[in-house]
């Protein structure tokens, strides 16, 4: 998405506005990343073996990816990238997680 095709910035007045904005903004990021988590446990489910978990090449690949796409649309690259490099870290521990429980259930 470019700066072109991005929702305008609402102008806030106060920090309620800023405040009332975020509030909508994260409901909207915690359904996308309760969607992305319930495709890491398929692939949970798929993968066969703990050790295919962590894939640094991809890791690497995907974090590329959001770099180029917060270029794209004007928003700070290092701030997606930790973001990114978080949820990634914290998706690989969820992942083994539910591997292990998986594989238990069996």
């Amino acid at each position: 998405m470019s700066t072109a095709d991005r929702p305008p910035v609402e102008h806030c007045r106060s920090m309620a506005d800023v405040r009332r904005n975020i509030d909508a903004l994260d409901e909207r990021i915690v359904a996308l990343v309760a969607e992305r988590t319930a495709y890491v446990a398929q692939a949970a489910r798929i993968k066969q073996s703990a050790g295919e978990i962590v894939d640094q090449a991809c890791i690497e690949f995907i974090v590329n990816r959001v770099r180029a796409q917060a270029r794209a649309a004007g928003a700070p690259e290092a701030v997606l990238e930790a973001a990114y490099r978080a949820m990634i870290a914290a998706s690989i521990d969820f992942e083994r997680g539910e591997f292990q429980r998986l594989r238990q259930e069996a």
